[in-house]
């Protein structure tokens, strides 16, 4: 299995960049093989508007509950390849871990999923559905197109969504928390053209103090978010301590953390803001100009239980309301996701559970993430009564969409294991 995984993580399959387009496709192409050499009796692309995802499916034997497997083959792109210690594109083995872009986020996800069907020489006791999609790290823009397009080769009454982090080394997770996203373009102008900054400044404001300013009223004194209506919540299973933070964090020496509350609340089951981006006269192209415009990407997370629509709504009121001395703001919100969150409870929980404990040898940890699977959401609520699992072959040493990107070799093992052993103890679970 990692054989193949090294071929796959070859393919440069980036899915935000137009030039790897190509690429993208291969990648789809590859997945569809190994499902074909997998025994997997029908396969094909189903598209959207978008990259497309490949979809497998061995029917349901007699009376067994069908189970869909999810991964994504889309990767972030590489940054600055000076930085990586090996080639990103080219996964090579060290130190007990594979290293290369994609080889935890998450073409390692559908290499798990591969590996199980691998041991059961591709038939399965269950019905099995995959379902490997090409555009998750764009924010799954057509799921929804996608979705409504296939609702019978998107239903089941189990989805395993390999595409979480487990809580540490040798301690495998189940996600039960998800944030939601809601992200916006703001633009603040204060003149119609640039003027000299010795000649008027101090009485006419230029637009990059007037957005930060704008942009530092996201929070509070004490780093809270500060956007009036935004879900929060203190109820999380696990909390972080702070010295496990600071070790795998970086965070410099003498930076405090933000906010209150726990830890674990701050990141998962609570709202964020981010500033992600500014557009403004580049340093080095400095000169003493008052600056006419400038521009910022705010990214807020929202808490589980959060509309998307109405956060997207608070975080535009709020930029509007907020601009200092009468500058114009103009707010672009991009598109929205929900959040979710899934209760550990009934048989087949129970099953994921037990199957995990026995793979990995220790009790699994009941997480959240801060970041935000838009799938997720999605399948809990287009199916009623179903359990939407949310599982990981990544650990905190992954450095997932960072540079040197790892899978550690023996974790992905156990995951392989564990799925294995989900499939063959939902057999018979109506």
């Amino acid at each position: 299995m990692i054989a193949d995984l090294q071929r796959l993580v070859a393919i440069p399959s980036v899915s935000s960049l137009p030039e790897h387009d190509d690429d993208v496709l291969a990648a789809a192409d590859e997945v569809s093989r190994l499902l074909r050499d997998a025994g997997c009796p029908e396969v094909r692309l189903l598209e959207a508007g978008g990259k497309p995802a490949v979809y497998g499916h061995y029917p349901a034997p007699e009376g067994q509950p069908t189970v869909l497997l999810y991964a994504h083959y889309d990767v972030q792109p590489t940054g600055d390849l000076a930085q990586w210690t090996s080639a990103p594109f080219e996964a090579v083995e060290r130190d007990g871990r594979l290293w290369g872009r994609g080889t935890a986020d998450d073409k390692g996800g559908f290499a798990a999923h591969l590996a199980a069907l691998r041991a059961y020489d591709g038939k399965p006791p269950v019905g099995v559905k995959v379902f490997i999609e090409g555009e998750e790290e764009l924010g799954s823009p057509t799921i929804d197109a996608m979705l409504d397009k296939y609702p019978d080769e998107l239903t089941a009454d189990v989805y395993v969504v390999a595409d979480a982090i487990n809580w540490e080394v040798g301690t495998p997770s189940i996600t039960t928390t998800l944030r939601g996203l809601v992200d916006a373009k703001v633009t603040v102008s204060t003149l119609e053209s640039p003027l000299h900054s010795g000649g008027y400044g101090g009485v006419v404001p230029d637009a990059l103090t007037a957005l930060a300013r704008l942009l530092a009223t996201l929070h509070d004194e004490r780093g809270n978010v500060a956007i009036e209506g935004l879900d929060a919540s203190d109820d999380v299973a696990t909390d972080y301590s702070e010295a496990r933070l600071r070790e795998e964090t970086g965070l410099l020496e003498g930076v405090e953390f933000i906010g209150d509350g726990p830890a674990a609340a701050r990141m998962w089951t609570k709202p964020t803001a981010s500033v992600l981006a500014i557009d403004a006269t580049p340093v080095k192209d400095v000169s003493n100009v008052l600056v006419a415009s400038a521009r910022a990407v705010v990214s807020v997370r929202l808490a589980p239980t959060q509309d998307p629509e109405a956060a997207g709504e608070a975080l535009e009121r709020h930029l509007l309301e907020n601009a200092p001395w009468g500058a114009r703001v103009d707010v672009e919100l991009g598109r929205g996701s929900g959040g979710s969150r899934t209760e550990l409870s009934g048989g087949r929980a129970e099953a994921a559970v037990a199957a995990l404990r026995e793979a990995f040898g220790t009790e699994p940890v009941e997480v959240g993430i801060g970041g935000s699977i838009p799938i997720v959401a999605q399948f809990a609520a287009r199916n009623p009564g179903s359990l939407v699992l949310v599982t990981a072959v990544t650990d905190p040493l992954s450095r997932i969409h960072g540079i040197d990107e790892s899978l550690g070799l023996d974790d992905f093992a156990k995951a392989a294991l564990a799925e294995t052993l989900l499939l063959d103890k939902l057999a018979g679970d109506l």
